[in-house]
């Protein structure tokens, strides 16, 4: 399998963030803009399910 596939998460460059919603440190693999929220997996996930 072709390393640059999207599929391959192992050696993706991650950033610091704070969860907007519980304010934990978390890491996501996009770097935050200001004044957009970012969320922790657990934050993600449950408005996730929220939604549907």
């Amino acid at each position: 399998m072709d390393d640059r596939n999207r599929g391959n998460r192992g050696d993706r460059e991650m950033f610091d963030a704070v969860c907007s919603e519980c304010h934990k440190e978390t890491q996501v693999p996009f770097k935050p803009s200001e004044g957009r929220p970012v969320y922790c997996r657990d934050c993600f996930a449950k408005r996730r399910d929220s939604r549907d």
